[in-house]
Formats: structure tokens, sequence, C-alpha cells
């Protein structure tokens, strides 16, 4: 079965809920039906939280490096210094994600301003 199997108008929206569906909510699913029986403090857990931690890091590190659309513009320099900001602004100020967020956004704007940089 196919994207374009079918001629009806509605069948793409269905294939989508259909195969989108099938990729996470069982996953979903699975992770409510076992969490409750997990320890917080179990091997496995501890190896799960650190996969997350290490994909978002990733995800992250590759944005900064790799970055896509107006982004690319900047230059790396400037993207690796609103990171380190942001992080000692996020360490210095109790941990708190949005300040970390807030400052590393201030650092790029104010960067790209300061070099002329026009979208």
């Amino acid at each position: 079965m196919t994207f374009t199997a079918f001629e009806n108008w509605w069948w793409p929206y269905l294939f989508i809920l259909i195969a989108g569906s099938l990729a996470t909510d069982i996953w979903r699913f699975l992770g409510v039906y076992l969490g409750g029986r997990i320890r917080d403090d179990s091997e496995a857990l501890v190896f799960v939280r650190a996969l997350a931690t290490a994909l978002v890091a990733a995800v992250i590190g590759n944005l900064i490096v790799f970055p896509s659309g107006a982004l690319a513009a900047a230059p790396l320099l400037l993207r690796l210094v609103s990171v380190l900001v942001g992080f000692a602004a996020y360490l210095r100020f109790g941990k708190l994600v949005i300040v970390g967020i807030m400052v590393a956004e201030a650092v790029l704007i104010g960067g790209l301003y300061l070099i002329g940089f026009e979208a």
C-alpha cells in the first residue's frame, strides 16, 4: 500500500495518520506500560537517559556547526561564543534553561547586529 494507492481526497491524510501512529505511538504506549515497572536508578533507565541526552547534544552541535537558513550566514565564532555565554549564564543563574536560551539569543542577535547582518 502506498501514499498514492487510492484516488480519494482523504486517503493521504489517513495514510499519514496511520504511518505516523505506527512509528511513534507504539513506543509511547510501551514506555507508559513499562515505565511503572522500572526503578528510577536501574541501569536500563540510566542508559536510556544518557542516550537521549547524547542525541539532543548531537542535534544541537549539528545545528551550531552546520546550520541552515539565515543562521548559516552567521560566523561560526559568533555561534560558538553565543552558546558558551548562554551556557555560562545557565550555570550562573541556578540552572534555569530559559535564562541560558535568552542570553544565548541576545548574544547571537547582538553579534549579528554589530557585524551588520541583513537577512
